[in-house]
């Protein structure tokens, strides 16, 4: 088979790094790629020519945002370094986004595409692609070759643009910031791995071309920068947070005393220096996701509703409402086919995932159907303990424990159903088996909960759990109510003392959703005034905070609890009025698991208080800074725009709710205060982007044939195009089943199948309606087959085997996928 680029991309990452590699003057571990002799030019040989380049405001401006990123290089790198190869992995991939979105004539991607094409791809292809697929792999020498790439790429660029002794001046920023990431490491508790990144910076130092610059422009501010990066070694080595905050504040503003000394111009410095409290804004928000939680237990929290669904299931169908079970599991069957937690399990355990659907589900479905009760026992046993184990794989720490005890609580919550329905024997063994299956410490939960507060522990296992069997067993209901109540308090608090909010939060929001399940499952009792009053008790949970899952949701997406809310009040109304409370069940249900992703995504973690000290150490470092009144003179809206997000973020973190999208709003307005102090306040890329700036560049964009507005209601499966990445990567589908490929993110994408690699009686296929890959490839140059936002491209594939394709402008970044039909 011909070599594709799709096969490329996939198989020779080796020969990336080679290239990287060659490129960077044959550096050693620990070293930057050595400057050539014109590089070391110090700022007493600045040309003319030089000086007249730095003078544009606007070059000042982008040169300081490259320098930025060459900082965020440091941390995925460092990250990498210190063994925190997921950490290192999400900020470079974050990095690579932001870069990709980055538009307008002074955005920083656009502007390297125009300043030297060699530097543009070399720094997205041979550099942050390469990185990535280090980081990705935890390949730390692959990672080393891509981000050596990226720098000397960025360097060269910044030298075109600010010449030779304005690159040295923000280099010498650049460094002032790694030092920061030997106290974000050892916040987390990682003092080696902290000591060891401080000697990697300072072996960085070492050959940097701003060292003999700084050292020649300003020997005191060059003496106390090397001297804070040692001492930064020296307190990460012994564990003294204080004295490595002291140093790092003092790296931080001798770097930015040297920039100024070396800098034939204070603008440049001074937007260098925003942009350097612009790093410390990435460092805060690279800590604080390293606390929170993954999203491998947003996945996790996804699947563990799927174990309540089932339970509900086997109920329906030993009340005798076989077909209603039935349903429900394809329902569960369904969802899961589309569910983001989808290729995540099969990743995590393969074994699992195989247990779930063919052993569990499928045979679930089967034994219903046959009125086989002891197979429909069986597959809801191996369904359980498939999801168990897959839940164990994608979560770490406390978090398969904190899931298992919104579980608990909704299997004695079942139970309690099912007691107010007279089954008291089935009520108890309920019980029963959720106390043997405590005792079996399933998830870690029996260990975990005692662990972390003894007298939790004993009120769970003691005082509620063991009364609660013999009070269904005696059939006192008062005793019932009390030992339920009891237990759901108990095990809420210590989902709070034991996670994040974010992780509480995604625990209540699966809770919540199995209890409106159980609602469906008494509509189709006949229980309408009961479904009804769950729902609302549910709603009022909420309101009243459910564990900070109220505020924080409402904190993350704003729109997310809109519609959380919304359909949870619909599910009530088709409770109260005979409606289909099952169909609103599910509706709900979409909406809680997207409650859960919003709410991880968002989540600051256990280190949202050291973040916090990060940025406000950096907010008194901009109080006593240069750059300051520079600020403020320049242009007052964009200073109070700067020290208001500022505010907002340091809020954000000190909360733990809304740190993504505060770190993205700080960031914004650190480039529009660097453009304004470089003289250029006008032409800041983020305002162009806030006022429909890239309108006029996406209008010259069509679509063609198969480009429509929205998401076709008859789509059998939709893909999301995410800024660099297909959301699946992978899919499978039915012979005939129809595919929209959805604008989710970023610029505008296509979609374009490689030839060579779909099957060979198919007809071509791409967004444009072209017949070749080539074709596509020439139209794309030409504005053609463009997805923009609000847009989808729709294929419906009529021949089975795996269709390879790719998005062409993100091609380079790994924006491929494949399509399986069956």
């Amino acid at each position: 088979m011909q070599e594709t680029r799709r096969t490329w991309l996939k198989g020779t990452g080796a020969a990336i790094v080679g290239v990287a590699l060659a490129g960077c003057n044959g550096t050693s571990s620990g070293e930057e790629s050595t400057p050539s002799g014109d590089e070391e030019q110090s700022m007493d040989d600045t040309s003319d020519g030089e000086e007249a380049v730095q003078s544009e405001p606007t070059h000042a401006a982008v040169a300081a945002e490259w320098n930025a990123m060459r900082m965020r290089l440091d941390d995925a790198f460092a990250l990498s370094i210190a063994g925190h190869a997921e950490a290192g992995s999400s900020v470079g991939q974050n990095v690579f986004a932001r870069f990709e979105g980055a538009n307008g004539e002074y955005g920083a991607h656009e502007f390297l595409e125009t300043t030297s094409e060699d530097n543009y791809e070399g720094f997205e292809e041979d550099g942050l692609v390469v990185m990535n697929e280090g980081l990705g792999t935890g390949d730390v020498e692959a990672a080393r070759g891509g981000w050596e790439a990226a720098h000397t790429n960025l360097r060269e660029a910044i030298v075109e643009r600010v010449g030779e002794t304005g690159a040295n001046a923000l280099e010498v920023l650049r460094f002032g910031a790694a030092v920061n990431n030997v106290e974000l490491l050892a916040a987390t508790g990682d003092t080696e791995g902290a000591a060891a990144v401080g000697q990697e910076v300072l072996g960085w130092w070492e050959t940097s071309p701003a060292h003999d610059a700084v050292e020649s422009a300003d020997s005191g501010a060059y003496e106390t920068l090397e001297g804070a990066m040692e001492d930064a070694i020296s307190a990460a080595q012994s564990g003294d947070m204080e004295s490595l905050r002291s140093a790092t504040s003092t790296a931080l503003n001798a770097s930015a005393t040297g920039a100024y000394a070396v800098a034939t111009s204070e603008e440049l410095a001074g937007a260098g220096q925003i942009a350097s409290y612009q790093g410390q804004g990435w460092d805060a928000a690279a800590l604080a996701s390293m606390g929170g939680p993954s999203m491998g237990f947003a996945h996790a929290a996804a699947l563990t509703i799927y174990r309540a669904r089932v339970h509900d299931a086997a109920w329906l169908y030993e009340r005798g409402h076989a077909e209603a079970a039935r349903q429900r599991v394809e329902n569960v069957f369904a969802h899961f086919e589309e569910a983001r937690a989808h290729e995540a399990l099969e990743e995590a355990s393969e074994d699992a995932y195989t247990r779930f659907e063919d052993d569990g589900l499928s045979a679930l479905s089967t034994a219903i159907e046959n009125d086989d009760a002891e197979g429909v026992a069986s597959a809801v046993e191996t369904i359980n303990g498939a999801l168990v184990e897959g839940i164990q794989a994608l979560g770490s720490g406390v978090e398969p424990a904190l899931l298992e005890a919104g579980y608990f609580k909704a299997r004695i919550e079942d139970a309690h159903e099912r007691y107010r329905l007279g089954e008291g024997t089935t009520a108890a063994e309920t019980a029963r088996g959720l106390f043997e299956t405590f005792e079996a410490n399933e998830a870690d939960f029996h260990e975990t909960l005692e662990e972390t507060d003894q007298s939790l522990y004993e009120t769970v296992e003691e005082d509620h759990l063991n009364g609660l069997i013999t009070a269904f067993e005696d059939g006192d209901d008062g005793a019932v109510e009390e030992h339920v109540i009891g237990i759901r308090e108990a095990l809420l608090s210590f989902e709070t003392a034991a996670g994040s909010t974010a992780q509480v939060s995604a625990v209540e929001s699966g809770y919540m959703a199995a209890r409106v399940f159980d609602a469906g499952v008494l509509s189709a009792l006949g229980e309408n005034d009961r479904a009804g009053s769950l729902v609302q008790a549910a709603f009022q949970q909420f309101e009243a905070g459910a564990g900070g899952f109220h505020e924080t949701l409402e904190a993350a997406d704003q729109e997310r609890y809109e519609s959380f809310e919304a359909a949870l009040n619909d599910a009530s109304s088709a409770a109260q009025e005979g409606g289909d409370v099952g169909e609103q069940s599910r509706a709900f249900n979409d909406e809680a698991v997207g409650a859960i992703y919003a709410v991880v995504e968002s989540g600051g973690g256990s280190f949202g208080g050291a973040a916090t000290s990060i940025m406000q150490d950096t907010f008194a470092a901009f109080e006593e800074a240069r750059v300051h009144e520079m600020l403020e003179e320049a242009d007052e809206s964009a200073y109070e725009g700067y020290e208001s997000a500022l505010n907002d973020y340091i809020g954000a973190l000190d909360s733990g709710s809304g740190v993504g999208s505060a770190a993205t709003s700080y960031a914004d307005a650190s480039i529009r205060a660097q453009f304004a102090v470089a003289g250029a306040p006008d032409e800041a890329p983020v305002g162009e982007m806030e006022t429909g700036g890239d309108e006029e560049a996406e209008s010259d964009l069509a679509g063609g044939p198969n480009v429509v507005e929205g998401v076709p209601d008859d789509a059998d499966h939709v893909v999301e195009m995410q800024a660099v990445a297909f959301e699946p990567e992978e899919r499978t589908v039915q012979q005939g089943d129809t595919v929209a490929w959805e604008h989710a993110a970023g610029e505008p994408h296509n979609v374009v199948a490689y030839e060579a690699e779909i099957p060979e009686d198919a007809e071509y296929w791409a967004s444009g309606g072209f017949e070749s890959e080539a074709a596509a490839r020439d139209g794309w140059e030409n504005g053609q087959g463009a997805v923009q936002s609000g847009q989808s491209y729709v294929h419906t594939f009529e021949t089975t085997g795996t269709h390879e394709y790719f998005c062409v402008p993100h091609e380079a970044a790994g924006m491929v996928g494949s399509v399986t039909v069956e």
